[in-house]
């Protein structure tokens, strides 16, 4: 039952998200008055035309992993966006029709954080360190620390807050005593600490303080002002560490960064199986955050300048901006094909990995 729940979770995850992003797509060139002959869900061969209004045949497709607005083609020849009447298109058009498509995931994205945040509540972070577990035989078990002590400063720190990292503090005063400040019971206490080696599980921290700790947070109900405002803000916050880790994944294959530990690609089957995983361990609450993960996730990556993806595209006007000359429709549409091929077979290869991994029992989301 679990496996008909994650697969039956992931198609209508993936439907939204493949449909918003064409709509965003779809939208824009109504607006503009480009006309579109298809809006398809899945990639051919066609299933069925489901409807056909306005000159727009509207089908699902048999390859359900996304989906395509087709436009008009003057010549006959129905192509994929960014030929036809997208390309005849005023340049500032082009790139507004495709950007709006990762902009629906964008905003869909916002739109699952504020319902989270509606439902459950907003996690409001304070001043501090909440003292999950301290080890046993270390600096902080010598000093008296206590789990659920909400750590404020320690040695030169200042006030710590979700920012602070208070590994530099233990190198920094190493073998000295320096003053802990901390909440415990609502309190406030000074501790003594002395900075050194602690050991857990056969590992050894050369410098450190030995307990480990959590956020200082609570949750607080949001009406739907604050829960939009929250909506966009970690929209805002997950968008810029996913490009971070996307900037350092790409660093480590031409060696500027150190490889990311656990760092890879994950296909479809990956995907199905991340989204059963969630909602046997989170729920619904669960279920949309690893949707609007999703859905960034596929922003981010429809603007990559990568042949075929939206990012081709855009990149495809811009050089038509800065040439003022029209690239031949020849040369971009085979620049495109062979990025579909690149893609597909790409998909191909993830795919097998994915069901590799899920042969050998390994976790998509982590234990």
């Amino acid at each position: 039952m679990s496996g008909i729940i994650a697969i039956i979770g992931f198609l209508v995850l993936l439907g939204i998200l493949v449909i918003a992003h064409e709509l965003g797509h779809f939208w824009a060139a109504r607006f503009f008055r480009i006309k579109v002959e298809e809006f398809g869900i899945g990639f051919p061969p066609r299933a069925m035309t489901f409807a056909e209004r306005d000159g727009v045949r509207y089908t699902v497709n048999w390859l359900p992993i996304g989906g395509f607005v087709r436009f008009a083609s003057p010549e006959g020849d129905n192509t994929a966006h960014g030929i036809g009447s997208l390309r005849d298109a005023p340049i500032y058009q082009r790139i507004i029709v495709l950007m709006a498509g990762p902009l629906m995931n964008v905003l869909v994205a916002m739109v699952l954080y504020a319902i989270i945040a509606a439902n459950i509540g907003i996690t409001v972070y304070q001043d501090g360190l909440r003292v999950s577990e301290v080890y046993p035989n270390t600096p902080a078990a010598t000093a008296g620390l206590q789990t659920d002590d909400i750590v404020l400063s320690v040695g030169d720190s200042g006030i710590i807050t979700p920012e602070s990292d208070i590994g530099p503090v233990a190198q920094r005063f190493l073998g000295q005593a320096i003053d802990m400040q901390i909440v415990r019971n609502g309190q406030a206490q000074t501790l003594t600490i002395v900075p050194g080696p602690w050991s857990i599980d056969g590992k050894t921290s050369p410098a450190g303080f030995g307990f480990s700790y959590a956020q200082n947070a609570t949750t607080q109900p949001a009406n739907i002002i604050e829960a939009g405002q929250y909506g966009i803000q970690t929209t805002m916050r997950v968008t810029v560490l996913m490009i971070d880790g996307l900037l350092q994944w790409f660093g480590s294959l031409i060696g500027t960064t150190q490889p990311m530990e656990g760092a890879g690609v994950t296909g479809i089957v990956g995907m199905a199986r991340g989204t059963g995983e969630i909602i046997e361990t989170q729920g619904w609450v669960g279920y949309l955050n690893w949707m609007a993960i999703i859905s960034l996730n596929l922003a981010i990556f429809n603007l990559l300048p990568i042949p075929a993806l939206d990012g081709s595209h855009i990149m495809f006007a811009l050089l038509e901006a800065i040439r003022r000359k029209r690239i031949p429709l020849e040369y971009e549409s085979r620049v495109h094909f062979a990025g579909f091929a690149f893609l597909m077979a790409l998909m191909v290869v993830v795919t097998i990995s994915d069901i590799q991994g899920w042969i050998n029992g390994s976790s998509i989301v982590g234990s």
